[in-house]
């Protein structure tokens, strides 16, 4: 069963992470503050799970259906998570220490940036679910029952 209710809470909690980091990055003496990188690294493992949690949930659903554009949405959903993990990867690659869960900032305007567009694929995976994946997923169950 496809907790609808837990996905949206998931979805609400990283787009608040997204808009207090954006703020808190902004801030060169407040963004590599112990507080704002356990926040950040909070953020992140958030995304991590809700990648991985929803894929569990729903694609099985969704790329079932006899209908082809719903698998093909699915399929691009999972091309798409799999591209947010990659582009992650990049990004903690480059801007974090992970061990010491902490910042390595040596530009950071450019960090600011790069800090931004990330949240924005994010939030705008968050939206899409929302508003594609979410009410088509409902239609599929419904007609399961």
């Amino acid at each position: 069963m496809v907790d609808f209710e837990a996905l949206n809470q998931e979805n609400h909690e990283i787009a608040e992470y997204s808009r207090v980091l954006s703020y808190l990055i902004e801030n060169r003496l407040i963004c590599d503050t112990d507080i704002t990188c356990s926040l950040f690294f909070d953020y992140i493992g958030k995304v991590n799970q809700h990648l991985d949690s929803s894929g569990r949930q729903f694609y099985m659903h969704l790329l079932n259906d006899d209908d082809q554009q719903t698998v093909n949405m699915a399929t691009n959903f999972m091309n798409g998570s799999k591209e947010i993990k990659r582009v992650l990867k990049q990004y903690m690659n480059e801007w974090c220490r992970t061990k010491k869960q902490s910042f390595k900032i040596k530009d950071h305007e450019r960090f600011i940036s790069e800090t931004n567009e990330f949240f924005d694929i994010v939030l705008n995976r968050i939206q899409d679910e929302q508003e594609k994946i979410y009410p088509l997923l409902r239609r599929i169950l419904a007609e399961e029952a």
